[in-house]
Order: C-alpha cells, then sequence, then structure tokens
C-alpha cells in the first residue's frame, strides 16, 4: 500500500483584486458588495504515488505550488479537485516556529508541543535531555523563544517532530535554516527514519541537498509537473531549465 497518494489535484484560491488594509475597509467593501476576487490555480492536475520508505523531493522556483502541495498532503488544505490519501502517521514540518509560543520558553514549549503531539508527559520528561542535546540548546531551555534565532527555533522543532519516527515526515525547506553541521545532523536523522521505514516528502531549494536525499523527485513549474523521475536526472534537466 502506497503511503501517498496524490491523484490528480487542482488547488484553486480566490485573490482579491485589490489591497486591502483593514477589516475595517473589509466590511464596508463586504456590506456595499465592493469585493472582487480572482482565481488563482497554485496546482493543476498534479500526480504522484510515493511508496513507504521512500524519499520523495519536490524542486521549484518560488510560487510554483511546492508549500500549497506539502499543505495538501499535511492535511492542512483540501484540494478543490481531486484526492490525497496517506497511509501513516504524519509529523508536518512546514512552517517556521509553527506550533510554538514564542513568549514561552524553550522547556515550555516542548512540553506544550509534546501533548498537540499526543506524547504523555512523563514520555516527554524521559526524552527532554534527548531532544536538548539534538537541538543543541542545553544553555538556552528557559529562554523565551522570542528571543531565539530563526536557526535555534528550526532545530527546536525538528528534534521534536523526529523525536519518534513518525510512519510520514514533511518537511518544507526547514533543512536551510542554521548552520551546516546541523543540517549535516538533520540528514543523517532523515537517512536513519528512512532506514527504519519512514517515508519523507521534502521541499528545498538546495538540488545538491534533494540530489544527496532523495530516490525520486518531482518538478513544478507554476503549478504543473514538468517531471518526475529519478533525482539525477530530474535535478539534471531542473538545472538546465533554470540556465536558459
Amino acid at each position: 500500500m502506497p503511503a501517498i497518494v496524490i491523484d490528480h489535484v487542482t488547488m484553486k484560491f480566490n485573490m482579491s483584486r485589490e489591497r486591502i488594509d483593514n477589516m475595517k475597509e473589509y466590511f464596508i467593501k463586504l456590506i456595499k458588495r465592493q469585493l472582487f476576487y480572482e482565481e488563482f490555480t497554485a496546482l493543476s492536475d498534479v500526480s504522484a504515488v510515493i511508496e513507504p520508505g521512500e524519499i520523495f523531493g519536490i524542486v521549484g522556483l518560488n510560487g510554483s505550488g511546492k508549500s500549497t502541495l506539502l499543505k495538501l498532503v499535511s492535511g492542512i488544505l483540501k484540494p478543490t479537485v481531486g484526492h490525497v490519501v496517506t497511509n501513516g502517521t504524519i509529523s508536518p514540518l512546514i512552517e517556521l516556529g509553527a506550533g510554538f509560543d514564542f513568549e514561552m520558553t524553550a522547556r515550555e514549549n516542548l512540553f506544550m508541543n509534546g501533548s498537540v503531539l499526543g506524547y504523555p508527559r512523563d514520555f516527554m520528561r524521559e526524552r527532554f535531555d534527548e531532544i536538548i542535546a539534538f537541538a543543541e540548546l542545553k544553555e538556552f531551555v528557559d529562554v523565551p523563544l522570542k528571543n531565539f534565532s530563526s536557526g535555534m527555533v528550526a532545530r527546536l522543532g525538528f528534534s521534536i517532530a523526529t523525536l519518534v519516527k513518525p510512519e510520514i515526515l514533511i518537511v518544507d525547506e526547514i533543512l536551510a535554516v542554521g548552520d551546516f553541521l546541523f543540517q549535516q545532523k538533520c540528514e543523517k536523522r532523515i537517512q536513519e527514519m528512512m532506514a527504519g521505514g519512514t517515508t519523507v516528502l521534502i521541499v528545498s531549494h538546495s538540488v545538491d541537498q534533494i540530489e544527496r536525499l532523495c530516490g525520486r523527485v518531482m518538478w513544478l513549474e507554476k503549478g504543473k509537473v514538468r517531471m518526475v523521475g529519478e533525482t539525477k536526472e530530474v535535478c539534471c534537466m531542473y538545472r538546465n531549465g533554470q540556465s536558459q
């Protein structure tokens, strides 16, 4: 049984034709029926089948629909047309700091996130030192996240998300934040998770990173699938396409 099936998915959004600066202006225009929208197609007829234990990459320029596709697979969005079917528990790392309260400390956020993910407090207490050690945040556990760098937030999020190996891990550019050595640690953990049967769906602007990690790749261009296939072939075509 496939881990992820993306079946002829199209995703459309209604975009306002003009900028609205505040809620008062929005409601006035709403009452006067002066709100006008244009339909924007973020994804058009996208299909893919991803097998258990596979690391599947997605490449494309900004605005090509990569993040929208990950949100559909995560269940955050529902497609306008088509279906997305997932088989297994999902741990999404889609937005930097998502699920964190930046007024709270790393310690408090760790236990709060554990609770949201369904982990008992005793379990999180047992794994606390392991999470903090992997995130390299031992000296900052009682510091509010508002004082953290983006790299520190990313390290904490990745450490919590990969604490218990999910059946499906979804990663959107999170590995692009932080230093090179920590990125190497994350890549190693992803490879270990794949060896344990975890399916990984990853978006990255680093084609080199995609080549190191992924067995197959999808190239999205303006919401449409330009190519799906073996990593080396797709990445080569993608590089050539950007250089033209």
